[in-house]
């Protein structure tokens, strides 16, 4: 069977959800066994997100292989527990780069290099790089922002010409849209929808399937008017209402039919599905036992994007425990040890979030005092790591003016320093150390009980490490190196043994949590936050509802 493409478009506004519709999409179709991958095609100039601010852009997802990507390539991870590279996330920037330096190179033997055809070119060769792999049955491919902004329109081109190329049998076209509801008019509009799919037929590309965003259900009559005034069939006119859980969104796509639309329009060959662990998973975040409290301190709380793996890590790990997890953002800038107290007040685990800079770092000491001091399950996530080993450094051992050098290069204790590698460093993007590295894990420890295992992978994405000319002050006042990477003898784990739960890693471990493969370390913490909630009477039981798990 030869590689099938499906792609996927969005219309009317932004932040509709295209990224968890592909995942939904992914998840129904490895469910009947098929082998699935997922592209993001990102419009932005930059050759990737390594350096852009989470203001902009959200969390920068990091893969095994070190790419700086999108977050909705952590969607398409945990939802169809793959592995995704640097081929799965193209952006405006790296196609300009590769044909700009095969220009250089003399590739083009001369020609004027134009947006059509060098760019739309450069454009498929990304896309069917992935199909030619014979890994995957289905890719589906999806293209960010709207129909209509002038940024995508290479893509959409690029996406017409290739169904022609591979053959319109083997590609389909699902456009994303909105259906709102006017309050004032009581009724549902399909206008926008109308006007959306006739911006993307002016350019060459005619959905062949329509997902429809609404707050209110779609009846029959909407549903003929969005096929008849569209030129679907009104089989293909899909409904998405919001959910309680982004995860149960393959099960409302299931109820629809997407994904048996796909296969007949493909032509694919599948297994029947199979969903059950899936809706076991669903059932266990929407209808938990009781839920408890855990503080999430960082510098960008703002925008909760920026942690959006910590989010969903935390969501994998409550699954397991059968607890629902809330979290208190906390701004680190406005935590002070006077206040801390305060802010603390009813949560059972403390997590200091990663980031960059100096900006919010005394908030974040103060997190990490407050919780090993008074016994609360900690967690500290790179930054967050580093802060513990300040605060111990500074606290514990006394060193006083103990500082990480990028915050203070003439501290004379500089417990966190630049690597090695990293001080000669002049372009930002993608020189970080950056990607999959292996972990020895010391037995005995917290970190060995989470894994059980003594050699773990895990993914970095950071400048600055634990000074291994300095760590010995660390141990010989009780911190306990737990986790070590063999290949350099850097400092990957730390934790307290005298403390329920206090680890602190250097890498980013929400990033290999899956529905299907909660991350160890996530399920442990969330453990020892359940049993401080319940030793201290902050568990709240909660009464357990009949959840509609549709599409078994």
């Amino acid at each position: 069977m030869s590689t099938k493409y499906i792609f996927v478009t969005g219309g009317v506004t932004s932040s509709l959800g295209k990224g968890i519709i592909c995942a939904s999409l992914g998840r129904l179709l490895v469910a009947r066994g098929l082998k699935v991958t997922i592209q993001k095609l990102d419009p932005y100039i930059n050759v990737d997100p390594g350096t852009m601010n989470p203001y902009e852009h959200g969390e920068v997802y990091v893969t095994d292989d070190g790419a700086e990507t999108d977050l909705d390539l952590g969607h398409y991870e945990r939802f169809l527990d793959i592995k995704t590279s640097q081929s799965n996330n193209v952006t405006t920037g790296r196609i300009y780069y590769d044909v700009i330096t095969k220009e250089r190179q003399g590739a083009y033997l001369g020609k004027t290099v134009q947006v059509i055809p060098h760019i739309t070119d450069e454009i498929q060769s990304h896309v069917l790089k992935l199909g030619q792999s014979g890994d995957y049955d289905v890719v589906i491919i999806e293209i960010g922002g709207t129909v209509g902004d002038i940024e995508s329109l290479p893509y959409i081109e690029a996406v017409r010409q290739l169904r022609y190329n591979v053959g319109r049998h083997n590609t389909l076209s699902i456009h994303l849209t909105l259906v709102p509801y006017l309050a004032a008019a009581g009724e549902l509009k399909t206008k926008p929808t109308q006007h959306s799919v006739k911006t993307l037929s002016e350019s060459g590309l005619q959905p062949d399937i329509l997902v429809c965003r609404s707050e209110h259900p779609l009846d029959e009559t909407i549903r003929r008017k969005v096929a008849q005034f569209c030129n679907v069939e009104l089989e293909d006119v899909i409904e998405s209402l919001d959910a309680r859980s982004i995860y149960e969104v393959p099960l409302l796509m299931q109820k629809e039919g997407l994904d048996k639309r796909v296969i007949k329009k493909l032509k694919l060959k599948t297994e029947e599905p199979n969903l059950d662990n899936w809706i076991g998973f669903v059932e266990a975040v929407c209808n938990p036992s009781g839920q408890i409290e855990i503080a999430l301190v960082g510098k960008y709380v703002e925008h909760h994007d920026s942690y959006k793996s910590i989010v969903e890590a935390l969501i994998h790990a409550g699954a397991v425990n059968d607890c629902e997890v809330n979290i208190k953002w906390i701004q680190s800038d406005n935590l002070t040890r006077e206040n801390v107290k305060d802010e603390f007040k009813g949560v059972s685990g403390v997590l200091v979030a990663p980031g960059f800079g100096g900006r919010g770092i005394s908030g974040k000491l103060a997190a990490v005092e407050y919780a090993r001091l008074n016994n609360i399950p900690f967690f500290g996530i790179c930054l967050g790591m580093q802060c513990a080993v300040i605060e111990f450094a500074r606290d514990v051992c006394g060193w006083e003016d103990a500082n990480s050098t990028e915050f203070d290069e003439d501290t004379e204790h500089p417990i966190i320093d630049i690597m090695q590698d990293q001080k000669n460093i002049e372009n930002m993007g993608g020189t970080m150390r950056l990607g999959k590295y292996k972990c020895k894990v010391k037995a005995g420890t917290k970190a060995y009980e989470a894994y059980g295992s003594d050699l773990v992978e895990e993914r970095h994405r950071h400048r600055y490490e634990v000074n291994n000319n300095l760590r010995y002050k660390l141990t010989e006042n009780g911190m306990v190196l737990s986790g070590m990477n063999p290949e350099r003898d850097l400092v990957e784990i730390v934790e307290l043994p005298k403390h329920p739960w206090f680890v602190g890693v250097q890498f980013h471990p929400e990033l290999r949590s899956t529905v299907n493969n909660p991350q160890p370390l996530f399920v442990d913490f969330v453990k020892a936050s359940l049993k401080h909630s319940k030793s201290t009477d902050l568990y709240k039981p909660l009464k357990k509802d009949k959840v509609a798990a549709e599409g078994s």
